[in-house]
């Protein structure tokens, strides 16, 4: 027995064979030159084709994907087609070097390139070399990478998952995923939780458990064990043979009738019909990316009408939460944001494109307008990356041109949350992105394994930019008598711990993955909003995330059941360190 320590990202107690990864795509000749009867047009057009190819692979596959997944793909066709990647193959094709060969040598310039400028766009680096292997394999007549077949349901181990590989993984046969690389926030980490997936990332070695072997899986607590024992085995029984959380009623509530609507996060039409099935009482973050991504201009006035309006439709007299265009740092757009920023991460991005690109915005909020015309749903409309009170008003006005009454901003910039009294005597409600407040509270890059245990939203300084928030919102309301909405959408939300922590910091709605939502209202209605008010007290004096092992140990052990009464001690019972 072999234990290996990683990242739990996923919860979830699993056993089964593993099965690795296929082997790469092999490295072509490093002296390959192209057949004497070509020519460099002709290779280059080869090179076009190949590329172009891959591009209608992994749309293809987008087109029968959804959320996060679908944004995944679109993200990684259009890196296949990318301007540098292909120009830069361009020039060592012109040197006599082979399609293949020119390729590979232009993805490793570029992940070069990319790595070097750190933060989000180091974190693309594994895109590029996959759609590099998924090129040449298209060239050279191979296989592309992807999930290994198997008739029977296997654990997957891989040194780091490509994009295109988790978003298409079929979740009857890969019951868990380990990866040896990988952060909290990666594709890898984002799509198991959306699937429902346990997942380990971050596990040293895990990469070279041989195909076959028994192995062990908690991604709670980010456990692998190779060649389980009794202990293991009973522990995914048990979770095996879990009571099933009953259906999410609709209502979310503290057990003494306080109320906190959970929402869910779409991005397209068909992740909200999901939601809507599911229980959810609106829609708390509609991804607007979705009808850019893999597009390499602006989508048209009609597109984006059709996109907006088939979330409305899922959502008759509920509230839908429209957040703008979000792109740069790890969504960059060819048509919008600019591939040489040194720090992406701190760049134009969200909101601040309109500065760079003035017109893309206001389209968008026309197109929101129209839609939201067309459909009986209350649509509230949230800029991203908003720093100061200004953008704040400035968003408003915008707003407003278009006829959208309700504005409102996201909360990531700990700027914001500091002055968020000024901020939001701007606007109409605020939404706090959870991942990003963290990210740049911490100074952690959110992507990054090794700096997992700072970027976790239980910091305690991060509770408190999110308690100042929900200060300066109810400040800002009584200086009108105007109530100002402080809702979460980041992965926070779907914690059912935390989502009781935040309840009694003051937040208004929750917004989360449709799948978290069961757990998440079973959590919540097991608590009273004194009980929930005493946690997050508990949470805010604490030295460290790590501090309140009650706390964090809530959301693993409930995840997937039903807390009982005489389970609520443990939450009752909480002490600060």
């Amino acid at each position: 027995m072999r234990t290996i320590k990683g990242i739990g990202v996923s919860p979830g107690r699993v056993l089964g064979p593993s099965l690795r990864m296929p082997p790469p795509v092999p490295e072509p000749d490093a002296d390959s030159k192209y057949a004497p009867e070509s020519s460099v047009d002709q290779e280059k057009a080869r090179l076009k084709d190949a590329a172009d190819a891959v591009r209608e692979d992994l749309l293809h596959r987008s087109s029968v994907a959804s959320g996060d997944a679908k944004a995944v793909l679109d993200a990684t066709a259009m890196m296949a087609t990318d301007p540098m990647l292909l120009k830069a193959a361009g020039k060592h094709i012109n040197q006599g070097m082979a399609a293949d060969r020119a390729v590979w040598e232009a993805g490793l310039e570029v992940a070069a390139m990319l790595q070097g400028l750190g933060g989000y766009m180091a974190e693309r680096t594994q895109d590029v070399l996959d759609v590099r292997s998924r090129i040449v394999a298209q060239l050279d007549g191979l296989p592309a990478p992807g999930i290994p077949a198997s008739d029977v349901p296997f654990i997957l181990t891989a040194e780091e998952l490509a994009p295109a590989d988790t978003a298409t993984l079929d979740p009857s046969l890969v019951i868990g995923l380990v990866t040896s690389g990988g952060g909290p926030q990666s594709h890898t980490a984002i799509l198991a939780r959306s699937l429902g997936l346990p997942a380990v990332v971050g596990a040293a070695s895990a990469d070279s458990i041989a195909d076959g072997t028994e192995v062990y899986l908690d991604g709670g607590t980010g456990t692998v064990v190779v060649n389980p024992g009794v202990a293991e085995r009973e522990a995914a029984q048990k979770y095996a043979a879990r009571s099933s959380l009953p259906a999410f009623n609709g209502v979310g509530s503290t057990s003494d009738g306080h109320r906190v609507p959970l929402l869910a996060n779409v991005g397209s039409g068909k992740d909200a019909e999901a939601a809507a099935a599911a229980g959810a009482e609106g829609v708390g973050l509609l991804r607007t990316e979705f009808c850019f991504l893999g597009r390499d201009s602006e989508p048209s006035m009609q597109e984006q009408v059709a996109a907006y309006g088939a979330v409305f439709a899922a959502f008759p007299g509920r509230k839908v939460v429209v957040r703008t265009l979000d792109a740069g740092a790890d969504k960059p757009l060819p048509f919008l944001t600019d591939k040489s920023e040194p720090n992406p991460a701190l760049g134009v991005r969200g909101f601040r494109t309109d500065r760079s690109a003035p017109g893309v915005l206001a389209r968008q909020l026309e197109a929101i307008a129209d839609a939201a015309g067309s459909h009986d749903c209350d649509v509230w409309v949230m800029a991203p990356m908003i720093s100061t009170a200004d953008e704040a008003s400035d968003f408003a006005v915008m707003c407003a041109a278009a006829g959208l009454a309700t504005p409102g901003v996201m909360i990531e910039v700990p700027a914001a949350a500091i002055k968020a009294e000024a901020v939001l005597s701007k606007v109409k409600f605020a939404s706090l992105g959870t991942n990003d407040l963290t990210q740049y509270t911490m100074a952690a890059d959110r992507q990054l394994g090794t700096l997992a245990s700072l970027n976790d939203p239980w910091q305690p300084a991060v509770l408190q930019l999110i308690a100042m928030t929900v200060q300066g919102g109810a400040l800002a309301g009584a200086a009108d008598s105007v109530p100002r909405n402080v809702g979460v959408c980041g992965e926070a939300a779907a914690d059912p711990a935390l989502a009781v922590v935040l309840t009694g910091l003051g937040v208004n709605t929750l917004s989360m993955t449709p799948r978290a939502l069961s757990t998440v209202g079973a959590v919540l209605s097991s608590v009273t909003l004194a009980e929930a008010q005493a946690l997050a007290g508990t949470a805010l004096v604490a030295r460290t995330a790590a501090s309140s092992p009650s706390l964090n140990s809530l959301a693993s052990s409930e995840a997937g059941r039903t807390p009982t009464r005489k389970e609520e001690p443990r939450c009752q019972n909480a002490k600060p360190p």
